[in-house]
């Protein structure tokens, strides 16, 4: 069986995570080829938990070596672009974790060294995408049963983090290590989808929490609106400081409500289309008939950060077509600094075609300079490092 030799650039929590998948052969078309960190402590740690396979202090070593065919990308969101870039001028095949950056000009220069050599496969790391819960809502959405669709709410606040978490790294949670709070981090995966499934908004307004819950600089709740051309609303609201959090999609359509909530896909269908119905009643209270169908959803062995590997590894090696192209990954970030920028100029309506690069990367320069946060590794932080590789 052919195989990509793949090089993890990054040996935290997800590095470690993504080669203990690898090693017990949970993706069949990837091999382990070299792991990578600039922490030389991780050395040792890396020598032990997985012998054999040659370990690197830098990227651009391990991408000279010619021990790999393509890397995965698993460090801090701000080198994400930079190393993407750099593997391409090296000719490797990228898989990059989520968020594709922090700001949207870096995630343009990412894509266009992309594009100068299509021969090489980018992905992103969007595996929920491989969900097939949100594989049957997609393709409901786009086969038309649902009507005009009118409105999207999607609650997500059960992406709860203590203020133990965020002391856990002393890049977490701020503005020169992270980039943004539960925007850049937790949401980059239903952000995602949310685009993925209705499409780009045509304008969003949004308003953001800095540290309403936890000691830190950057977001722990937000709410956007999105506006659509054809009329559609979207409503997505998020935090990390709600115990228990609610994770529900709610789609309200011409033919009646699609609801997604704790893996569920339940359809209440209208016996007839509510305009079709509108323009036809002559009742003062009317109303339409309907019939709750529990959505069938496909069952799927494989977990899914496995089956997206797989995906970029049949890519490479077969041509197989991407769940999640590395271009797409503009889509999510965009929409994430449209939602800073919106909160930024006083909850104003941003429309992502026409978005201000220039203007949101310099508003992004100040609230770094006035980041607090500090280049260490805390206690909590190296216990951690640790205690990712016993698992």
């Amino acid at each position: 069986m052919k195989k990509t030799k793949i090089g993890i650039i990054g040996m935290g929590n997800m590095g470690t995570s993504h080669a203990g998948r690898i090693i017990a052969g949970e993706v069949p078309h990837m091999e382990l080829g070299a792991v990578c960190d600039i922490d030389p402590a991780k050395k040792a740690l890396c020598d032990e938990k997985y012998p054999g396979i040659p370990f690197f202090g830098t990227a651009e070593e391990m991408m000279k070596s010619g021990l790999v065919d393509s890397v995965l990308i698993a460090v801090p969101h701000y080198d994400h672009s930079p190393l993407a870039i750099l593997a391409f001028q090296h000719g490797l095949h990228v898989y990059c974790e989520k968020p594709a950056g922090v700001y949207t000009k870096q995630v343009i220069d990412m894509i266009e060294a992309s594009k100068k050599r299509p021969d090489l496969v980018f992905s992103m790391g969007f595996q929920q995408r491989t969900l097939p819960t949100f594989q049957k809502l997609r393709s409901i959405v786009n086969s038309g049963e649902l009507g005009t669709i009118k409105k999207v709410i999607w609650i997500v606040t059960d992406w709860y983090r203590p203020q133990a978490y965020h002391d856990s790294s002393s890049w977490r949670s701020t503005w020169k290590g992270e980039g943004g709070g539960t925007i850049a981090n937790q949401n980059p995966h239903n952000i995602d989808l949310f685009q993925w499934i209705f499409g780009m908004p045509d304008e969003v307004l949004c308003t953001i929490g800095y540290g309403k819950y936890y000691n830190i600089e950057v977001d722990d709740e937000v709410t956007a609106i999105f506006r659509y051309k054809n009329g559609m609303v979207g409503i997505y609201t998020t935090s990390t400081g709600e115990q228990p959090g609610t994770n529900r999609l709610e789609i309200s359509c011409d033919m009646g409500k699609l609801v997604l909530e704790k893996g569920k896909l339940t359809f209440w269908k209208n016996k007839v289309s509510e305009r079709e119905f509108n323009r036809t009643n002559t009742k003062p209270f009317g109303h339409i008939e309907n019939e709750m169908i529990e959505v069938e959803i496909p069952k799927t062995d494989m977990q899914q950060h496995n089956a997206l590997l797989e995906n970029f590894a049949l890519a490479i090696l077969e041509g197989q077509k991407l769940i999640a192209p590395g271009v797409e990954g503009i889509n999510e970030i965009t929409l994430a600094d449209c939602f800073y920028y919106s909160d930024w100029q006083g909850q104003k309506w941003i429309r992502p075609a026409e978005f201000d690069h220039e203007g949101f990367y310099q508003a992004l320069q100040d609230k770094i300079r006035n980041s607090t946060y500090v280049k260490k590794v805390t206690a909590t932080e190296a216990a951690d490092m640790n205690s990712s590789f016993q698992k």
